[in-house]
């Protein structure tokens, strides 16, 4: 069992807490959760009574296909860890106690973030926390601790995910008729929900910032405080689950698709920054170019090598190559600058806040692996001390910059091509997400879409 780090704040809960809010009756329900490879949330929902006698300190099993199926939950082939052959046995959930926390929109319920192990207590490798914290462990060996914000964006709509599904997904309303990027009014309309999140949020043990609107329609972005990367990560499935669960009880849905439509596409910029184990910055040197230390310098460096190479982390399925677009605020070019959000790299910030903020993940991204992507992309850049390229100043969209893969197959053809990826994730974990990636690209070359009919009906 593992005590994670993270500051205690409101809703979050100590096991002495949980037991006496059991006792008198406030809680009766505890989740035992852990996020697929799909980024959902899985797990079961337990009676408080039983947690506390039994699987707080034991776990509880689930079966180990839940890492080798695919969005459809269906069983699919080419996993090694689980399979028909090996009769789809279990693996144990182990809570993270230190994860323990209210769930206020949801009754009489707490929530514990979990590690997966195999029944001989081994490590489930191909977890997208167990990869994450693995990455954590290679830069702790550096001396150095990752900090991360991730900005989730998302489109209401006001219709119901049942109806949603009836429509299949289209002819959908919108929450705002036009853009409303910061603009307040149109937002307010959201405002009895996006109030209910972000007090929500607050009351499971996040810091929530604040909430601005996006350029699409209904589209919307609620920040939180940036925090070490395992409880960002913990705290970024909670909410992304929490939200739709939120909106749901308000007769509305949410979508985080990277690109519902045509128009501007939902990102999830992840900010990123190190610090030593004694917390001072690491990154910034007043007397380095640019404010730089050779560390962040070797770090962005590391990261622009491995970005092409890492993009499967960054952007996992078919739709997240859609945001894509010349001019549309998602980056195209492998590129770095100083607040420039035409690059995929952006920096920002001085002192103990300089970092380098990553514009390339979608709000379809297994946050997990991006960061574990992100920090594996450094640790490269500064094993090996990276030289950093000239800053790009300008419009990156017209540079000749590498760009960013286009496509999911491009995208899974350089990580099965990637030395750097199998030497930092381990052929096991590499294999297991190749094996997803030819299952989504299977599925969809196998799909007849809507944009064919209305190509092909009459006009072929």
């Amino acid at each position: 069992m593992t005590e994670s780090t993270t500051q205690p704040r409101s809703g979050n809960l100590t096991v002495d807490e949980l037991n006496v809010l059991i006792d008198d009756g406030s809680i009766d329900t505890v989740i035992i959760a852990f996020t697929d490879m799909q980024g959902r949330l899985m797990g079961k929902r337990a009676s408080a009574r039983l947690f506390r006698d039994e699987l707080a300190g034991h776990g509880a099993e689930c079966c180990n296909y839940l890492l080798a199926v695919d969005v459809e939950m269906n069983t699919v082939s080419g996993y090694r860890m689980s399979s028909w052959e090996k009769g789809y046995g279990d693996m144990a959930m182990i809570p993270d106690l230190g994860t323990l926390r209210l769930i206020p929109w949801l009754q009489a319920t707490a929530l514990v973030m979990a590690d997966l192990t195999w029944l001989d207590e081994a490590p489930v490798v191909q977890s997208p926390r167990e990869i994450l914290k693995t990455q954590i462990a290679r830069l702790a060996e550096h001396g150095l601790v990752p900090f991360v914000g991730t900005e989730l964006e998302f489109i209401v709509f006001e219709d119901t995910y049942r109806e949603a599904w009836g429509r299949n997904y289209s002819g959908l309303t919108p929450a705002s008729d036009y853009n409303i990027d910061y603009a307040l009014l149109a937002s307010t309309r959201m405002e009895p929900l996006l109030r209910d999140i972000r007090n929500g949020m607050d009351g499971a043990g996040m810091y929530c910032e604040g909430v601005k609107g996006e350029c699409n329609f209904g589209q919307q972005e609620i920040a939180f405080r940036y925090d070490r990367a395992l409880a960002t990560c913990d705290n970024h499935a909670i909410y992304k689950n929490g939200a739709k669960e939120i909106a749901g009880q308000h007769g509305q849905s949410i979508t985080f698709m990277a690109k519902y439509n045509e128009r501007e596409g939902n990102s999830c910029h992840i900010h990123f920054s190190v610090r030593s184990e004694n917390g001072d910055a690491v990154l910034a040197d007043e007397k380095g170019k640019h404010g730089f230390s050779k560390l962040m310098e070797h770090f962005i460096a590391g990261q622009l090598a491995t970005l092409r190479e890492f993009s499967l982390f960054l952007a996992p399925n078919i739709n997240s190559y859609k945001r894509y677009v010349e001019g549309s605020f998602a980056p195209t070019a492998v590129a770095w600058g100083l607040d420039n959000r035409t690059c995929a790299l952006r920096v920002v910030g001085h002192g103990l806040g300089l970092r380098v903020e990553n514009r390339v993940p979608g709000g379809d991204v297994n946050q997990y692996l991006a960061v574990a992507a992100l920090i594996a992309g450094g640790l490269h850049g500064i094993e090996n001390e990276l030289e950093l390229e000239p800053i790009f100043e300008g419009n990156a969209y017209v540079s000749d910059a590498p760009r960013v893969p286009a496509s999911l197959r491009e995208a899974a053809s350089l990580f099965a091509q990637s030395e750097i990826a199998k030497s930092a994730f381990g052929t096991d974990v590499v294999d297991h997400y190749l094996n997803n990636a030819r299952v989504e690209q299977a599925a969809f070359d196998a799909a007849v879409t809507d944009w064919e009919r209305v190509r092909g009906f009459e006009r072929f």
